[in-house]
C-alpha cells in the first residue's frame, strides 16, 4: 500500500466568476472566523475526477453552467487534525484527504447558485472574493493545501 492509499480521494472546485473573482461557501452551522471553504466532496469509486468535481459543485451549489479553465497536476495532501479522527463516519479510517483541484468560470446567472440545491446543504451563504484571501478563511488543517491551490489558480485570479 502507497502512503497516497492512507488518503480519502477528493475533489475541489475554485469557482470564478467574470471578473476573476472567486466562489466562496459559509460551512452549514460552522462557527467562525475560519468557516468559508471551497466546493469540495469525495470522489466515487470509478469516478472521472472532472465528473466528480461537476458533480460536487452541483450538490454544494446548484451550479452547471461552467467552462473549464485549467487543474492541478497532481494530488494536494492534507492530513485531518487529532480532533476530527473521533469523527469515524467522515473520515472512515483515512489519515486525510488527497485532493485534484478544479477552476472552472461560471458562465451562468447568479439566480442558477441555490445552496440547497442537495439534501445535504453544505453552506448557510455565498459571496465572491479575492483568491487571495483563501488562505485565511480556511481552517488551519487545510491552509498549506490551500496555499498550494491558490499558487496553481493564481493566473487565473483578478
Amino acid at each position: 500500500m502507497s502512503d497516497l492509499d492512507a488518503y480519502r480521494p477528493n475533489v475541489g472546485v475554485v469557482l470564478f466568476n467574470r471578473e476573476g473573482l472567486v466562489w466562496y461557501g459559509q460551512r452549514h452551522a460552522t462557527p467562525g472566523p475560519h468557516n468559508w471553504q471551497f466546493p469540495q466532496g469525495g470522489v466515487d469509486a470509478g469516478e472521472d475526477l472532472e465528473a466528480a468535481a461537476r458533480r460536487e459543485l452541483h450538490e454544494e451549489t446548484g451550479v452547471t453552467s461552467i467552462e473549464l479553465l485549467a487543474r492541478t497536476d497532481d494530488w494536494i495532501l492534507y492530513d485531518f487534525p487529532p480532533e476530527a479522527m473521533n469523527n469515524a463516519k467522515a473520515w472512515r479510517g483515512f489519515k486525510g484527504q488527497k485532493q485534484q483541484w478544479f477552476a472552472f468560470r461560471f458562465t451562468g446567472n447568479e439566480a442558477e447558485i441555490d445552496l440547497a440545491a442537495d439534501d445535504e446543504v453544505e453552506f448557510d451563504a455565498w459571496r465572491w472574493g479575492p483568491l487571495s484571501d483563501a488562505c485565511d478563511l480556511i481552517v488551519p488543517f487545510k491552509r498549506p493545501a490551500y496555499e498550494q491551490v491558490v499558487a496553481a489558480f493564481s493566473h487565473l485570479a483578478a
